[in-house]
């Protein structure tokens, strides 16, 4: 009997050694409160095994919208047993994996290259980066560092979203995706927020997006994309100023048109991102994510030369001759 409770004590011993240590970067968001209260208060079975235990203060320096945030956000999380680390460096000592919540898309860059180089997996909350520049670099030392990563917006995993994604629906026609929008100056127009109508369209519609065409007003932005293969796939970013502006889609397929569905909340990502924790699998491949970015670069483009279309390709090779600079 004493064999057994002591086999008993000592398996649960090793099952709370197994639980995997999670490390924020960056408190300026809601997504680092969402997150840490799935995993440290609600310990829902979906997200057992992890536990965020330290984060690194900073995301943004300037934002006025992020930075007015931080001594609550920080108040919450170390009521949530999360501890305050002064550096990327002491909170990469103490974690296996790492959720990069920076706000402020523009500090990306040096922070996933310093997680990069530990060999920590790290999820990177949207936007990648503030530039697409950024997003190649991020890309190119990624590749090179032979980094696990990857970035998604809660808006990819819409149910239906997944079932187009997944060949549920049979043959995708195209779709039309749309998000509330708002303009951040120190971000590329639409990757501050407009990303959310993009995640989803990418999802849907696959890879192979190469022009785009943008118009708009104060109200509504509407960026067309054309596929390799003729489909067309649009994302309306409407402005908060618009009476209903909302997250939604529909998928056109061959048959009646699929409600896309709407916002589900964090923890359809937060599973994925655990799962990709776990096994080191990338649910959104590198490749996906650099053509999301550049599409949303050629809608800002297109929308600046009144509705002309803007390539991929350009956008692309611009973006790698500043990042090579």
């Amino acid at each position: 009997m004493k064999n057994i409770v002591l086999v008993a004590a000592l398996s649960a011993g090793l099952a709370a050694c197994a639980e995997m240590r999670v490390g924020i970067i960056g408190c300026d968001t809601s997504h680092a409160i969402a997150f840490t209260e799935l995993l440290n208060v609600k310990q829902d079975p979906d997200c057992a095994g992890f536990r965020v235990t330290v984060a690194h203060k900073w995301g943004s320096p300037d934002i006025f919208s992020s930075t007015n945030r931080y001594p609550k956000y920080i108040s919450q999380l170390e009521g949530m047993g999360v501890r305050m680390v002064p550096s990327i460096a002491d909170l990469l000592k103490e974690v296996d994996a790492v959720l990069l919540e920076t706000c402020d898309g523009r500090p990306h860059y040096s922070q996933a290259l310093e997680v990069f180089k530990s060999g920590k997996p790290v999820f990177i909350d949207k936007p990648v980066a503030a530039s697409l520049a950024d997003t190649v670099r991020i890309v190119d030392a990624g590749r090179k560092l032979g980094a696990k990563w990857f970035c998604s917006s809660s808006l990819r995993y819409v149910k239906n979203a997944q079932a187009a994604r997944n060949g549920e629906l049979g043959a995708i026609r195209g779709a039309d995706c749309w998000t509330p929008n708002q303009f951040e100056p120190t971000q590329s127009e639409f990757y501050w927020y407009a990303i959310h109508g993009a995640e989803p369209l990418f999802t849907i519609m696959g890879l192979g997006c190469k022009e785009v065409r943008c118009t708009g007003n104060e109200l509504e932005d509407v960026a067309v994309g054309t596929w390799a293969d003729g489909r067309l796939g649009v994302m309306r970013a409407l402005s908060y100023k618009k009476k209903g502006a909302a997250y939604g889609g529909i998928i056109f397929r061959n048959g009646s048109p699929v409600d896309m569905g709407t916002y589900e909340g964090y923890k359809p990502l937060l599973v994925q991102i655990l799962k990709f924790f776990k096994t080191g699998v990338v649910p959104v491949s590198p490749e996906e994510t650099l053509e999301i970015y550049a599409f949303l670069e050629a809608a800002t483009q297109s929308k600046s030369r009144n509705g002309a279309p803007v390539t991929i390709e350009e956008v692309l090779a611009a973006a790698r001759a500043e990042a090579a600079r």
